[in-house]
């Protein structure tokens, strides 16, 4: 394992937003009993989409109450606040919120300058009626094309503080500014890469030394009034028979499930942990990122993941066979799905070699930039629990994605997680962990 001296990195505390309910137990008990988080979708009219499903977080509102319990200063800073946070950010925040909880790290409980967030996110899109009184204002002149009053007239209408409500480094800003933690601060946007770079990133800088404990993860969404139409537009969504259901690695998929979320997990060094009388919850024992794309544009996602888990495993100081299972990426697209097969194969061998594999998102959806935490959580949760959950809506096998899939509940493997991510864009983003 890679270290600085004798320094280990432990996990104390877990956090999350799903379509399942805002509790690690919710969360849990939906994946362990193969339950479908996808419904019609109630915040988006989507007549203009191909699909009627998505998996909403729908029992989060952004009350205060869902940020988990708090003191009275923490209450009345989150609640001013509220107001200049985007759903995103705000699921963010309580997640972060709820893993301290979980980790029972409160303040006296560390230091506040060797304390810092490390959060990934999607880049955050502005809601239309942000600017609806604006261009209600100058109408005549915008049909027109004429933007010259915008600037004196249209602007003036718009909330001031607008910006601050989407800027994806204000996850990090606001956990950081509510909790005092003045150490390292990061704010990585990677799309789906984004959690698992989060992670490692928040790894190395407590092996640097930088920081003993750091707050991680990321908030994510593909069901939003801009962000819907741009992933429509971009990428392939399940429709027709399988409009309500992702299916990962199956001959039939068709695309990917809508899906928002947020997950956090609280990291820091074995002995800070052992000095506050805090339990470890698992251990990070590596990270890789890669990256692969031409001159013209087109990534090569198999590459990319096969350079990552090669890159964990060797920090990790891992060979394949030690791997106890993948939570694989399983977007359920053709292409990406049969990428992440052919890179499984690459490390790992043909399906007999491989270690069991499952895959969240056919539970959850692509909950973007916060499916690879909340991914990581449920393969940590199913170790302690000793029971791997199966892959839903996996019905004919694909010959080009020779896969070992989790088809059932059964007993957990022993051994470490491989938790894998990638976008299409070539970004691929790894973390190793055990319980």
């Amino acid at each position: 394992m890679a270290e600085v001296g004798n320094r280990r990195v432990v996990v104390t505390g877990y956090g999350c937003i799903t379509p399942f309910g805002n509790t690690i137990e919710a969360f849990w008990d939906g994946v362990a009993a193969a339950q479908n988080g996808v419904a019609l979708l109630q915040s988006l009219p989507t007549d203009a989409l191909p699909t009627s499903y998505g998996a909403e977080a729908t029992a989060f509102a952004g009350d205060i109450g869902e940020f988990g319990p708090l003191d009275k200063n923490q209450q009345r800073s989150i609640r001013k606040n509220l107001k200049v946070m985007c759903r995103e950010i705000q699921m963010g925040v309580a997640a972060a919120q709820l893993a301290l909880h979980h980790a029972d790290l409160t303040s006296g409980k560390f230091d506040p300058e060797r304390t810092g967030v490390v959060y990934g996110s999607d880049y955050m899109m502005t809601l239309p009626e942000e600017y609806a009184k604006g261009v209600m204002k100058c109408e005549a002149e915008l049909a027109a094309h004429n933007f010259d009053h915008w600037a004196t007239q249209g602007m003036p209408e718009i909330n001031p503080l607008w910006l601050l409500k989407y800027l994806p480094n204000m996850p990090a800003s606001h956990i950081a500014i509510f909790n005092d933690m003045r150490g390292p601060n990061n704010s990585l946007t990677l799309r789906e890469a984004s959690s698992n770079a989060a992670i490692g990133e928040s790894f190395m800088t407590i092996l640097r030394g930088h920081a003993d404990v750091i707050v991680t993860g990321a908030t994510g969404t593909r069901v939003h009034e801009m962000r819907s139409v741009h992933t429509v537009l971009q990428e392939q969504i399940a429709s027709g028979e399988s409009a309500g259901l992702c299916r990962p690695f199956d001959k039939n998929r068709n695309g990917m499930i809508l899906g928002e979320g947020a997950g956090a997990m609280v990291l820091e060094t074995a002995e800070h942990a052992e000095a506050r009388g805090a339990k470890p919850l698992a251990e990070i024992l590596g990270q890789g990122m890669s990256t692969v794309i031409d001159r013209s544009g087109a990534s090569n996602r198999r590459l990319a993941l096969v350079n990552a888990i090669r890159f964990a495993l060797n920090e990790a100081q891992l060979s394949a066979a030690d791997i106890g299972h993948i939570n694989a990426h399983g977007l359920a697209t053709p292409d990406s799905d049969q990428q992440e097969a052919a890179a499984i194969v690459d490390v790992f061998g043909d399906v007999e070699k491989q270690p069991p594999v499952v895959a969240v998102k056919s539970n959850v959806g692509n909950l973007g930039a916060a499916g690879g935490v909340v991914e990581l959580i449920a393969s940590l949760m199913a170790m302690d629990k000793k029971q791997f959950f199966p892959i839903l809506n996996y019905e004919t096998p694909d010959p080009e994605c020779p896969v070992n899939l989790v088809r059932e509940t059964i007993a957990a493997s022993s051994g470490p997680v491989l938790n894998l991510n990638v976008t299409p864009q070539g970004q691929a983003a790894v973390v190793i962990a055990s319980v």
